[in-house]
C-alpha cells in the first residue's frame, strides 16, 4: 500500500504494523494523509507477503533489518517510521541500527518492553485462527465493539505460525536501557484505555527519550488505527510539519 510519488522520496511517512496484521491496517490514516507521501509496508509472512513468510524464528531486529532493506531499496531519504505495537518496538530498533536513515519514529501503543500474555503466547502458537480474534477483541476499547468487528472481518490471512513468531518477538523486546541512544524526534501516541500496552509504557518512553512529544487519544484502545484514524492522522501530520521545521 502507498502513495508514494516518484518525486515524493523525501521524509515519507513509513508504516509498519503489528502482530498478526498488515499493510491494510494503515488504510484509513493514509487515507486522510493525502497531502504526505506515505509507504505502508508488510512484514514477512503479512498481508501480500504471505507467501514469502521468512524463517520460522524472527526477532525484532530481525524484522528492522528487513524494514531497513526495503527503505533502502526503495531510495527513501530522512523517513519518518510509524510503528504499531510491534512495528512501534522495530521503529525503535530501526532509531538504534540505522540513525542515518530515520528522520523521526511515532510510536503508537507500544513500549520499550513488551511482554505477552503466557496465555496469549500459547494460544497463538497452537491455534493461529483463534489466538488473533482473542488479541484484536481485547485490544479494542469497549465500545467499539464495530470497528473491532469490521477490522477482523476485513483482516488479511497471514502465514502459519506469524502470529505466534510476532508475538514471540514482541515478548523478548526489551530496549528500556538504551533508549538515552535515540536521539531522533519521537512522536508517541497512545489511546487513554489501551489495556495491551496501556498509557504508563507510553509515559515511559516520554520520559525516556530526548525528543519525545505525547499525545493521549481518549476513549481510544491499543488499535488507534481503526478506533480513531482521523485523530492519529492529525497527529502524525502535526508532528511531520513539526520535524521539518
Amino acid at each position: 500500500m502507498s502513495q508514494l510519488k516518484a518525486d515524493e522520496s523525501v521524509a515519507p511517512l513509513v508504516f509498519v504494523h503489528g502482530s498478526g496484521d498488515s499493510a491494510k491496517s494503515w488504510a484509513l490514516v493514509i487515507a486522510t494523509l493525502t497531502d504526505i507521501p506515505c509507504v505502508a509496508l508488510d512484514l514477512p509472512g503479512h498481508g501480500a507477503l504471505i507467501e514469502q513468510p521468512g524463517p520460522y524464528a524472527m526477532s525484532v531486529s530481525d524484522y528492522a533489518a528487513f524494514v531497513r532493506m526495503e527503505i533502502e531499496r526503495r531510495k527513501l531519504t530522512d523517513a519518518r517510521i510509524v510503528g504499531h505495537s510491534l512495528g512501534g518496538a522495530i521503529a525503535l530498533q530501526l532509531a538504534l541500527d540505522a540513525p542515518d536513515l530515520v528522520g523521526g519514529i511515532a510510536l503508537v501503543g507500544t513500549g520499550a518492553r513488551l511482554r505477552v500474555l503466557p496465555d496469549l503466547l500459547a494460544a497463538a502458537q497452537t491455534e493461529q485462527a483463534a489466538a488473533q480474534p482473542q488479541l484484536t477483541g481485547f485490544g479494542f476499547a469497549p465500545g467499539h465493539e464495530e470497528q473491532r468487528d469490521r477490522f477482523l472481518r476485513e483482516m488479511e490471512p497471514v502465514a502459519s505460525g506469524t502470529l505466534y513468531r510476532d508475538l514471540a518477538a514482541c515478548d523478548t523486546f526489551d530496549r528500556r536501557d538504551q533508549l538515552e541512544r535515540i536521539t531522533c524526534p519521537a512522536l508517541i501516541v497512545v489511546g487513554t484505555e489501551d489495556r495491551l500496552t496501556p498509557p504508563k509504557y507510553a509515559t515511559y518512553l516520554y520520559d525516556h527519550l530526548s525528543q519525545a512529544t505525547l499525545v493521549e487519544i481518549a476513549g481510544a484502545g491499543h488499535y488507534l488505527q481503526q478506533e480513531a484514524p482521523e485523530d492519529l492522522a492529525e497527529a502524525l501530520r502535526d508532528w511531520r510539519t513539526q520535524t521539518l521545521g
